[in-house]
């Protein structure tokens, strides 16, 4: 009895850990407009990083003027600076990347 309850704890406490590490990925703001694209969201942060890396913070996909009109953005930070990289939808070229100003949308 001992050791299967010693078990069952064990059991429940591995249960725990992996739910509370395998959560699914948050979805990024404008991920509707994800079927208009031609790049992914995970090639587009690989551009994003390779502009400019450091840490994304935030990131969207957004339609926007300039290049295709749908552009994914990324708030990229790296120690006290943080950039906008944007990375056109479509055809995966950079289109921004310049410091966040005082006021970021």
């Amino acid at each position: 009895m001992k050791a299967t309850t010693s078990r069952c704890v064990g059991l429940i406490g591995l249960t725990v850990i992996v739910l509370a590490v395998a959560r699914p990925a948050p979805a990024y703001t404008g991920q509707a407009l994800a079927g208009k694209t031609k790049v992914t969201i995970e090639q587009a942060r690989a551009i994003a990083l390779k502009a400019h890396p450091g840490r994304i913070t935030d990131e969207e996909l957004e339609r926007e003027g300039g290049g295709s009109g749908l552009r994914y953005s990324f708030d990229i930070k790296d120690g006290a600076v943080t950039r906008e990289v944007g990375v056109d939808a479509r055809t995966g070229r950079v289109l921004e990347n310049k410091a966040e100003g005082p006021n970021p949308d």
